[in-house]
């Protein structure tokens, strides 16, 4: 029987963007992570793995929140705006405010076959996908392969499997390679928890 070693991640905020969602007034996190995104988390782990294209080591994963809590941010356009007055020329950058839909308390799990790679994982912190979405080892536990779709309880959350299929949709597309990703969404258990 196959065996996981599961590194479990926690943190007090993480927001993922949609690939749809460019500068929308407001936006929601995205409560799955996709290929890239686990890649991407993958060789920040182990970054032995910078020059190949694909996931490795993490074997599944699964994300789970507290709740989405809606936050002002103020941004500022790419450009600049100039006006003359007089002689002088004044630049500009304009400011707007929109609105985030933050994931609280994240919790993500990671599982790993080999124990060697799951020590790895739990000695480094992680970010979703943005540098100020910090998330902190917590454990690591050792279960059959199966528990990790039955313990509705210890491993709760939204899986995106990463295939295509009848049940996938598109989920964005690969910074490295520009090619579409898709995948299916596996719900275990109550993925919006009460902590």
């Amino acid at each position: 029987m196959e065996k996981y070693f599961v590194v479990t991640y926690s943190g007090q905020f993480g927001f993922i963007k949609p690939w749809t969602a460019v500068r929308d007034s407001e936006t929601f996190s995205q409560q799955f992570l996709t290929p890239s995104i686990l890649e991407g988390i993958e060789k920040k782990l182990f970054p032995e793995l910078l020059g190949s294209e694909g996931i490795f080591k993490v074997q599944r994963h699964r994300l789970s929140y507290a709740q989405i809590s809606s936050q002002q941010e103020v941004i500022q356009t790419r450009g600049w705006n100039t006006t003359r007055q007089g002689k002088q020329t004044l630049f500009d950058r304009p400011k707007a405010i929109i609105l985030r839909g933050v994931l609280l308390n994240p919790v993500l799990h990671l599982a790993f076959k080999d124990q060697r790679d799951a020590i790895a994982a739990y000695s480094q912190h992680i970010c979703l996908a943005r540098n100020e979405d910090l998330l902190f080892p917590e454990s690591i536990t050792e279960i059959e392969g199966s528990h990790f779709d039955s313990d509705e309880e210890n491993f709760a959350g939204y899986e995106l499997i990463f295939e295509q299929n009848e049940k996938s949709f598109i989920v964005g597309y690969h910074r490295q390679t520009g090619k579409a990703m898709y995948g299916w969404l596996k719900t275990i258990g109550t993925p919006v928890k009460n902590f």
